[in-house]
């Protein structure tokens, strides 16, 4: 499959909230098993260790929950804006870790939610280049209502996944638009909205995505 990528609404739609599910899939089902091992193993070690395991899973959760919010989600009306600092505060509880450190180098400013989001997905697909973790740099581009974003993700093996470049530019680069897919196509999506054009490129040890 190759050529532009056209889907109708219900679909996009659709596929969003499979991409939603997916991630919260895990953390969920792992507060399931430890509830079921506390109801069965009533030993005060095995009951110790499933209550942090709930709590570590719904503090993962709660994290994807309130990113998917800002990133996927209406967050407002039409025309809302989003303060740059509830955004850098979700994609800190979503990807920082013991493997992963985010630097945020943006300006804490009100803008346009859709601008918001781009850089939200930007910053998912840059974590998804660096798999056994690394740094992630948030930089503007310019500056005001029309700032750009830079995002550089360093890290051991760092790569550009495959198909991205193509789907950020709406094309389907031979394979075809699935749940998995359809997050940097929605990426690229958003940046037509903006009117900033988006793209990824490896530069030296890093991977680097703009917006501008």
């Amino acid at each position: 499959m190759s050529g532009p990528v056209v889907l109708q609404g219900l679909d996009l739609a659709a596929l969003l909230c499979s991409r939603v599910c997916h991630d919260l899939i895990s953390p969920v089902g792992a507060i399931m098993n430890g509830l079921e091992v506390m109801e069965e193993d009533k030993d005060e070690e095995t009951s110790k260790f499933a209550m942090e395991l709930i709590k570590k899973s719904a503090r993962t959760a709660s994290a994807k929950l309130q990113f998917c919010r800002l990133a996927f989600g209406a967050a407002g009306s039409t025309g809302a804006q989003i303060d740059t600092g509830d955004a850098e505060t979700v994609a800190r509880g979503l990807i920082e870790d013991e493997k992963t450190r985010l630097t945020w180098n943006l300006p804490r400013a009100l803008l346009a939610k859709n601008r918001v989001k781009l850089l939200l997905n930007m910053l998912l697909l840059a974590g998804q280049s660096i798999p056994r973790g690394g740094e992630l740099a948030v930089d503007p581009v310019g500056e005001g209502e029309s700032i750009g974003f830079r995002v550089a993700a360093t890290g051991p093996n760092a790569r550009v996944p495959q198909a991205v470049p193509a789907l950020l530019a709406g094309e389907a680069g031979g394979h075809g638009v699935d749940a998995h897919a359809i997050q940097p196509f929605y990426t690229g999506l958003l940046a037509k909205d903006c009117g900033l054009a988006v793209a990824i490129a490896g530069e030296g040890d890093a991977v680097v995505l703009t917006a501008r």
